[in-house]
């Protein structure tokens, strides 16, 4: 029988994993490579994704690494926009490639018949290589080769075809601007070996694990893992459904008792999103809270407390002065802790504000 690992151990080994147990003084690059990437879809939010991991985090830190191009932004998992390191970028995108080319062909297909894709992606990339565009106006650049396409279906296809980081001033932290691509390979300048399948899943369970050939492939958007990961030097293990769990034989593993600090997350943490089954992390009075911010276009941000949702919480900013909503789902046990973090929280995010607090005893979406 493979050992039993509760949701509470799963919870505490994920928590570990993903540097919230304790805070790192590890430097952002490694960080970020360490985590798999952070989803970074929101140009700003994300900043407070390393700012929960990073001991003593300064934001102009990862700015200056993403203005130097040390990190980028760009689709990889899931289709979906990653900050990445350098390399990560250029050693993930062409296995998770099918994925953006799944999305693609299945929203766009019908409007890109007859549009020749290799002369579609070469034709994007020299019009971005020449300068970095939004897809607006490459679609109108490109319709003037194929006026009778969509213009949005054909920046769409150069989007599958082509690697395009977005360039800064995009996500520079405190600045803002254009949504504008480049292709990686002009804007990086770097020559990196593809990421293989079995790599991929050691860089998973290094951020995620122990978990499932179905967590693996929520979180990266591939499909057909599981020969992979059998052939895979790997141990394993059963949660309390029976679930069968694969971890890499030399990580820790901490005790389920292990004490689990407040954490203010941020709205598109990969820590919610990188399981297929989530009750590590979420829990089914959590299900509940979160039902209220379905269909809102609102991404909650969690207040973890001993490692469990809690709550969510806001900021609102009127004339100088940033409140932090902390709104709890239920009475929260040592809310002192929470308006302890929520202080920390608004000092990093508005430095120069006067800051106040507001706790509530609802979501802030019900």
């Amino acid at each position: 029988m493979d050992p039993l690992l509760s949701s509470r151990a799963l919870n505490r080994a994920t928590l570990d994993r993903q540097l919230l147990l304790r805070r790192t003084d590890l430097p952002v690059l490694d960080v970020v490579e360490r985590l798999g990437g952070l989803q970074a879809q929101t140009p700003h939010t994300w900043y407070t994704g390393l700012w929960n991991r990073v001991e003593g985090f300064q934001a102009r830190t990862a700015s200056d690494l993403l203005a130097s191009r040390a990190l980028v932004r760009i689709a990889l998992q899931r289709s979906t926009i990653h900050l990445v390191s350098a390399r990560d970028c250029l050693a993930m995108r062409p296995l998770v490639q099918v994925v953006t080319e799944r999305m693609t062909r299945s929203t766009f297909g019908k409007r890109l018949r007859g549009v020749d894709l290799d002369e579609l992606a070469t034709a994007g990339r020299a019009l971005l290589e020449a300068q970095p565009m939004t897809f607006a106006q490459l679609g109108k650049a490109l319709a003037e080769r194929w006026p009778g396409n969509d213009p949005h279906a054909l920046g769409q296809g150069v989007r599958w075809l082509v690697p395009l980081v977005q360039v800064p001033p995009r996500g520079l932290w405190g600045q803002a601007g254009p949504v504008a691509h480049t292709s990686a390979e002009s804007w990086l300048g770097l020559s990196v070996p593809p990421m293989t399948a079995a790599e991929l899943v050691v860089r998973y369970l290094t951020a995620f694990g122990p978990a499932s050939v179905m967590d693996v492939q929520t979180w990266s958007g591939l499909t057909r893992l599981g020969e992979v990961v059998e052939s895979m030097d790997l141990v394993r293990f059963r949660d309390e459904s029976g679930r069968l769990l694969y971890d890499l034989p030399d990580a820790v593993r901490p005790d389920a008792d292990t004490p689990a600090p407040v954490r203010l997350m941020y709205d598109f943490d990969n820590l919610f999103l990188s399981h297929a089954d989530r009750s590590r992390v979420i829990t089914e009075a959590a299900t509940a809270a979160l039902s209220g911010f379905t269909g809102t276009n609102v991404v909650p941000r969690i207040i973890l407390v001993d490692g469990f949702p809690m709550g969510d919480w806001t900021v609102s900013r009127a004339k100088g002065t940033s409140t932090l909503g902390i709104h709890q789902w239920r009475p929260i046990s040592g809310l002192d802790a929470v308006i302890e973090e929520g202080t920390r929280l608004l000092e990093f995010l508005a430095p120069d504000d006067r800051h106040d607090l507001a706790v509530f005893d609802h979501p802030s979406r019900t």
